[in-house]
């Protein structure tokens, strides 16, 4: 232990993974401890025994649920857009290899009341319930100019400057009205206030093409992608990737002490009485608590089921998202399953988590709309966690810490931080242009 290292990451949640990883491919000298016996961190995953340990205090659940070792519960569950950011960044490193992913059967969004399957291309749009007549041809319209545009061909801008008109104007030049707006904003380009209006629109148009494009690549019914026995592989996955490399991982250490000089840059980091040196620190908010301020808190529930969830055509997988306006809230609700068809729970049953930023401090109450949505359940765990944001200066300190995962059922915002990090840690900006055809779905 008594080594120099490039850099000490401290934590095993997945953005400590990833960030190992690729520091570890790029030749760094990287030591990673946790303080657990288990990898993850807040995204670990759990087996049955475990979840009711968390969340009921003893370690019996009813036999009538299975066996536990079938279960894989992820603690934070977030599907993959297939052609996204996570999918590139998990083929650059070559992590690939280690796992297999199914596509998700369904993406769907909340709307006055009911649950719309989430239109995505021109064809769709003119199918989709979601909307009238009239608001169809021009949402296709629409879809279209989306379809076609291209940022390096200004015969496809059609006159509009996408870095200066905002979405709103965009929008205003479709006439689409604001319950169209409101599942493009929120279930296709996947933002989770509603800002994007105000901003360039150039962002909303491209996370729009991302979802289509996602859509088109498995032919599936939705864009999403996830791991085979749910996340948890993930971080694993990274561990291995990280010893081929000659990175060093260290399970249940405790304390890990961040240790710092006279000028407060870091130094290196205690366990056990040992200490090894480094010159950065990658962590997550929990390892250094002084550095870091509370923004927020995430309420969630997690359910286990015997049937699919009502009204999303028996999807075994499927995303439903409710965005705020249609519950009056100032932030969306996330609704996930997954079952038994990407092994993460024995045959016949199925997990969903119902997550939101909390306003209240009633999770319960707060979480009803989503729930009511799930149609009976054989057990309902509620949770409620604080988010973090890092507040110190990695120039002057060298220390680099994560953001705590947000209430998204999807990995985009999570994978921005990464590749955020990546930069301050070496400088650099990561090359993701990848051969996304190493990443293919599990056959049926």
């Amino acid at each position: 232990m008594d080594e120099e290292y490039d850099v000490i990451v401290l934590g095993t949640g997945l953005k400590e993974c990833i960030l190992s990883g690729l520091l570890s491919v790029d030749g760094l000298k990287v030591l990673h401890m946790d303080r657990n016996d288990y990898y993850g961190g807040e995204s670990t995953s759990l087996n049955l025994i475990q979840l009711w340990k968390r969340f009921r205090g003893d370690d019996k659940p009813p036999p009538h649920l299975g066996a536990s070792r079938d279960y894989n519960i992820d603690m934070n569950p977030k599907f993959i857009m297939a052609n996204g950011n996570l999918v590139r960044v998990l083929i650059h490193t070559d992590v690939t290899k280690y796992l297999y992913f199914k596509a998700v059967d369904g993406s769907y969004v909340f709307n006055k009341g009911k649950v719309h399957k989430v239109p995505a291309n021109d064809m769709e749009a003119l199918k989709s319930p979601l909307m009238g007549l009239f608001e169809k041809r021009r949402a296709r319209k629409f879809f279209i100019y989306v379809q076609n545009y291209n940022e390096s061909d200004p015969k496809t801008h059609e006159g509009m400057d996408l870095t200066r008109v905002t979405t709103k104007e965009l929008i205003a030049k479709y006439g689409l009205d604001d319950n169209t707006i409101d599942f493009i904003g929120h279930a296709l380009a996947l933002h989770s206030d509603d800002r994007y209006l105000a901003e360039p629109a150039l962002d909303t148009v491209k996370r729009m093409k991302l979802y289509a494009e996602s859509l088109a690549r498995f032919q599936g019914g939705s864009p999403y992608i996830y791991p085979l026995y749910g996340l948890g592989e993930l971080p694993q996955a990274f561990a291995r990737l990280s010893a081929v490399y000659g990175g060093t991982y260290m399970l249940n250490k405790p304390e890990c002490k961040v240790e710092f000089d006279e000028e407060g840059k870091v130094v290196g980091v205690t366990s056990e009485g040992e200490t090894a040196k480094c010159k950065k620190v990658v962590c997550d908010p929990s390892y250094l608590p002084g550095k870091v301020r509370k923004v927020g808190r995430v309420a969630r529930a997690i359910a286990i089921m015997s049937h699919p969830i009502p009204s999303t055509d028996d999807s075994h997988s499927v995303q439903i998202i409710l965005p705020q306006k249609q519950l009056g809230r100032k932030s969306d609700m996330y609704l996930f399953c997954c079952s038994y068809t990407h092994n993460v729970a024995p045959k016949g049953k199925f997990i969903a988590f119902v997550s939101t930023e909390a306003e209240t401090d009633q999770p319960a109450i707060e979480l009803k709309p989503g729930i009511d949505l799930l149609g009976p359940v054989d057990e309902i765990f509620f949770d409620i966690y604080d988010r973090y944001e890092p507040v110190n200066e990695p120039t002057l300190d060298n220390c680099f810490i994560s953001t705590s995962y947000d209430a998204t059922t999807h990995f985009e915002s999570t994978v921005d931080d990464v590749l955020n990090m990546y930069t301050l840690i070496t400088g650099k900006v990561i090359d993701l242009s990848v051969d996304l055809s190493a990443a293919s779905a599990a056959e049926e």
